[in-house]
């Protein structure tokens, strides 16, 4: 991959602490089972950032919460998501041809069933 450019490093480093000090309720639910290896043994990080290059274009994506030793992204995904489908689909895409696997999972989900939610993190 090309060099990252030291603004563009520096934005996403910005935006990422700034997504985890302002997590949702539903992120914070789950990352209260998943970290310090809660689920399965495995290491989970949040605000994780990935650097990818698209169609030549060199951006990057902030998966709301990574499994290194499975290759997992696990996304929460709020009402916000509903108006912008494509644009998820497209990073999706992206994350899987770098040899990332995406599991999206809703607020409601989570908050209404957080051991069905974590089962299928588990499966997965």
């Amino acid at each position: 991959m090309n060099k990252i450019p030291k603004l563009m490093r520096n934005n996403a480093l910005t935006a990422a602490r700034k997504l985890r000090t302002n997590m949702t309720n539903s992120e914070k639910l789950l990352w209260n089972k998943l970290r310090n290896r809660g689920l399965n043994g495995l290491k989970f990080y949040r605000q994780r950032i990935f650097f990818v290059s698209y169609l030549d274009k060199l951006s990057f994506y902030i998966a709301d919460f990574y499994c290194h030793e499975k290759c997992l992204v696990v996304e929460v995904d709020g009402k916000i998501h509903d108006l912008q489908k494509e644009r998820d689909e497209i990073r999706d895409i992206v994350m899987h041809e770098h040899g990332l696997h995406v599991l999206r999972i809703t607020n409601e989900e989570v908050e209404n069933d957080i051991k069905g939610c974590l089962h299928r993190i588990a499966e997965f």
